[in-house]
């Protein structure tokens, strides 16, 4: 390695600081607070170490920047990391994210705290090598090591189904993962190699392509969730606690994204372009049916976990448009997507810590006792909504324009989702707090508390920011797309080359 290793200090440091807390051995309240205060500076200290990446980020180089690269395992496999302008932005959101889940957790996690807190450092650690790294061994070790420490977070702190919720999560999103281990031996005995820049300028052969997009695929898919493998995902969100639903929607859902982005569309763009109109047809499919099935909820997080699939379905129609609204949407809507959801998973935490329940039915009338919670709420709403002005518009906006250039029907469709977004987030909005309070266990409810405030007020402010002025994004994300359509355009001229050849 030359120079320091700024991504491998940003990666590892959260080790640092659950080593840190394994040396706290009291079981006290001061051990407990000491404990939570560690793990908050290390992820707070993490998020500046990457606040300086992004500062010295170059937006105008198409290719990886802070490389690292050093021999690890042998025989072509080695230590390589490094971020473009796709990979930068969702390194920023995890390190984001990540004190706001501790912080929430002080409160809410009385029992194994020294666990919990270690899990969650380790889940970052995981996470952020997900997005650096650039070897297809080292890629999967980060990608399926994070199952781990959520299948814990959920079956250890989790509701009363937490052992049947964790074991669906892990059982369905390790299973799609078997194929890509697969397909990721396959590429390095067809291309001799497992370094992603490399694999990104093979050509793999038309006739391998198409099962080696599948099994890509089924790893993806599942982590987003699509439909219809994203039944895994309601009963995780039900069953973890605060900040494990938040880490879980904000940034977890996310990977299968990413991956799409990486690996599905550059380096299979044939593939890619014959199973386009299939990963469509999904998407629509997402976006009406878990609309409606949220609808019907009666649980406050389930009904957010079916949006979140929802708001995945329009990423997928972006990313497979292949065209720079579409990509461009669709990273924006992840990013978008990880503050609203992370938000909206805090806003019932904040009340699931008051009332002990996340009935809907519960609940009515709480903008009487909880005027600022009620705000921030309704400004997360709006948000998930798509109400131009918030975050969320510009994200749905831009995928839909990006899916029309290439097929119409299939944008007007989606479109009918915006439609019932409003419905079951409107609907779950008047019962919870417009109405008389008439319900005598929430006479006496609290109004954020100042932890709460730290929690909610940094979201508000960026949906709202990032709703006006989306540029910061874009600025970072624009070279890599730009890259990666010609990437793709390329291995379809190629393609057509050789079949016009032939």
């Amino acid at each position: 390695m030359t120079g320091w290793p700024i991504l491998s200090t940003v990666t590892f440091l959260p080790l640092v600081g659950a080593f840190l807390i394994l040396l706290i051995q009291d079981d006290n309240e001061l051990a407990r607070r000491n404990i939570r205060n560690v793990a908050l500076l290390t992820t707070v200290f993490t998020f500046v170490v990457s606040l300086w990446i992004w500062g010295e980020f170059d937006y105008q180089t198409t290719g990886f920047q802070f490389v690292e690269q050093a021999e690890w395992l042998g025989t072509g496999i080695t230590y390589h990391m490094g971020v473009d302008g796709i990979s930068m932005l969702f390194v920023i959101l995890t390190t984001f994210l990540m004190p706001l889940c501790i912080l929430a957790s002080f409160e809410s996690v009385k029992t194994r705290v020294k666990e919990y807190m270690i899990a969650f450092l380790v889940l970052e650690t995981l996470v952020i090598g997900v997005f650096c790294a650039l070897d297809l061994i080292l890629f999967y070790i980060f990608f399926e090591g994070g199952l781990i420490p959520m299948f814990l977070i959920i079956g250890v702190w989790g509701g009363k189904r937490r052992i049947y919720a964790s074991y669906k999560f892990f059982l369905y999103t390790f299973l799609g993962s078997v194929l890509m281990l697969v397909a990721m031996m396959a590429m390095y005995w067809n291309a001799g190699t497992t370094s992603i820049p490399e694999l990104l300028a093979h050509d793999f052969p038309a006739s391998m392509q198409a099962w080696l997009w599948f099994a890509f695929f089924a790893s993806f898919a599942v982590k987003m969730p699509m439909w219809p493998v994203h039944t895994w995902l309601p009963d995780a969100h039900v069953e973890a606690p605060t900040a494990g639903s938040v880490i879980l929607a904000g940034i977890l859902l996310k990977l299968g994204g990413y991956g799409f982005l990486r690996f599905s569309l550059p380096m299979f763009p044939i593939a890619s372009a014959d199973f386009a109109p299939f990963v469509y047809s999904l998407s629509v499919i997402a976006i009406i049916y878990t609309s409606l099935v949220a609808l019907m909820q009666e649980d406050i997080k389930k009904l957010i976990a079916y949006s979140s699939v929802a708001h995945m379905g329009f990423v997928t129609m972006g990313i497979f448009a292949a065209n720079a609204q579409g990509l461009q949407g669709a990273i924006f809507q992840m990013l978008s997507h990880g503050l609203i959801s992370g938000a909206l998973f805090l806003c019932v935490g904040v009340v699931y810590d008051r009332m002990h329940t996340r009935e809907i039915t519960a609940y009515g009338g709480l903008v009487n006792r909880m005027p600022k919670y009620a705000v921030a709420m309704l400004i997360f709403t709006m948000a998930n909504v798509g109400l131009p002005g918030t975050s969320g518009f510009v994200g749905e906006f831009l995928t839909l324009l990006g899916v029309f250039q290439v097929n119409s029907w299939v944008a007007i469709f989606a479109a009918t989702g915006v439609i019932l977004s409003a419905a079951y987030a409107l609907w779950l909005y008047r019962r919870v707090i417009f109405g008389a309070l008439e319900k005598e266990s929430l006479r006496q409810i609290l109004d954020l508390s100042r932890r709460e405030k730290a929690l909610l007020y940094p979201l508000v402010v960026l949906v709202i920011f990032f709703g006006v002025y989306p540029m910061p994004v874009f600025d970072v994300t624009a070279a890599s797309v730009e890259n990666l359509i010609n990437t793709y355009s390329a291995g379809l001229e190629a393609a057509q080359s050789v079949a016009q050849a032939n």
